[in-house]
């Protein structure tokens, strides 16, 4: 009898864990995103492949491309000095691709107006623009980056020639310039301030127009600003700045483009001379009353200023949000956090247009700031009073804890979906204008992130130590 209760009691439990298993398992697959058949929705790693043939050397580029021309994930190719894609080119460049940029020479890909760069990558072959230097040796910095120009408009007197010493133009009438696409794209180490006002971005966009599209770019330790707009009307959606130096979102000379889904994840450590901010925001730089007027719309952006990842930071960080020189920047259902101040209403244009109503700021918080807020010297402009006018429902917490985001802020490996409990996950408003034109998904969490984390798969928080 007792050997059959054993016998019974055996069967019973073999039954329970056939029963529980289901309920447990795991998705296999290969959670290596530098593997071929990385696989984004596995969370139980198993049979990760990787090539083992020496890739051969790069394919050195220089000079102009002058007519269509493709660059293929089975080579690599090296930006070496300032190469130009012409006006009637264009540039095609299969997903998975990997372009390094010469440090000698300050390598770097214009597209000028005319010519077009279709640069379409995969969330698991995402295209990779980055350093030459060997893994653990990568700055800031190491290559120029990538510039794009258009023929959209600009309020600028005369068609400008891009920062940074390249022979381009930019500018142009036609709102609906299409200048290609940019999609699951990173560019890694790029950014040169050659001297002052005369910089090259990890991404420089010269007047490109809306036809073009930018949708999940990421730019990684840029040595100037991450993003930067010289007029124009390109739209982007789901746009990554990850510890770049200077300013991570620039907007200047009538930029009047729309964003949904910015992330920006500052390095505590890395500020530049002057003065890091999350938003730079001027119409011209000198302030002034020229149309088109720099109007970026913008909603759903998480900014994990540097104070979210350590006490301790750069002496040389600024603002989130440095709004100046009579823009007319608009943003709605966003996060700004940790910074020594939150939002800087600069001059008394600017002022003006906030007073108007054309400079606005809605369903916003900011959280963590050592300051809230600021004016320009000598003003008396009560922007606490304006910020939080009723019915706008913006919204100030002393604490970065207090926004149910995981707390320090990971550099490498940054959580980003707010917790169950946060007060993130509504409060958003999409349903008016100028929200309400069909580039905008309506959603109900406040910042980037709902319940889907949309940086998975494609973006890379730590590139110093990849292989490419």
């Amino acid at each position: 009898m007792i050997a059959l209760k054993n016998h019974t009691l055996s069967l019973l439990l073999i039954a329970s864990v056939a029963v529980a298993m289901p309920a447990c398992k795991k998705k296999e697959g290969c959670t290596d995103p530098t593997a071929k058949n990385y696989d984004p929705d596995a969370d139980k790693d198993c049979c990760c492949e990787y090539n083992t043939s020496t890739p051969s050397a790069a394919i050195t580029i220089s000079g102009s491309i002058t007519g269509n021309t493709n660059w293929t994930r089975d080579n690599q190719y090296l930006l070496s000095g300032f190469v130009y894609v012409e006006d009637g080119a264009t540039l095609n460049i299969q997903a998975g691709t990997i372009i390094k940029g010469d440090k000698p020479s300050k390598g770097t890909l214009i597209v000028k107006r005319g010519a077009r760069i279709v640069a379409e990558g995969t969330a698991s072959q995402p295209i990779v623009f980055t350093s030459n230097q060997p893994a653990g040796s990568r700055d800031r910095g190491d290559w120029g980056g990538l510039i794009i120009c258009g023929r959209a408009p600009h309020n600028q007197p005369a068609d400008p020639i891009v920062e940074g010493g390249p022979d381009a133009v930019y500018g142009g009438n036609d709102p609906a310039d299409d200048s290609g696409i940019l999609r699951y794209v990173r560019i890694e180490f790029g950014g040169i301030a050659l001297q002052p006002n005369q910089e090259i971005n990890g991404l420089t966009l010269g007047c490109v127009g809306h036809g073009t599209i930018v949708d999940h770019v990421q730019v990684s330790y840029s040595g100037d600003d991450s993003f930067e707009w010289f007029g124009g009307t390109v739209n982007g959606k789901y746009l990554v700045a990850h510890r770049g130096l200077d300013d991570d979102f620039d907007q200047d000379f009538g930029w009047q483009g729309q964003v949904q889904y910015g992330l920006v994840v500052r390095d505590p450590n890395a500020a530049d001379v002057s003065g890091s901010n999350g938003f730079e925001c001027d119409n011209d730089g000198a302030g002034n009353a020229v149309a088109p007027y720099t109007q970026g719309i913008w909603s759903n952006v998480t900014i994990l200023g540097p104070l979210t990842a350590s006490s301790t930071i750069n002496d040389l960080y600024k603002r989130s949000m440095h709004l100046r020189r009579n823009t007319k920047t608009q943003v709605y259902n966003s996060v700004f956090a940790g910074y020594p101040t939150g939002l800087l209403i600069d001059g008394s244009s600017t002022e003006t247009n906030a007073t108007n109503n054309e400079l606005r700021i809605r369903n916003t918080i900011l959280a963590g700031m050592t300051n809230n807020f600021a004016v320009a010297s000598g003003s008396t402009w009560d922007i606490s009073s304006w910020f939080s006018t009723n019915g706008w429902n913006n919204a100030v917490y002393p604490n970065t804890g207090d926004l149910g985001l995981a707390m320090p802020t990971s550099l490498t490996n940054p959580q980003l979906l707010p917790l169950a409990s946060s007060i993130l996950l509504n409060g958003a408003d999409l349903s008016t204008a100028p929200l309400n034109n069909g580039f905008f998904d309506v959603v109900a969490f406040r910042g980037a992130f709902g319940t889907t984390d949309w940086t998975s798969g494609w973006t890379n928080f730590d590139p110093q130590n990849t292989a490419y």
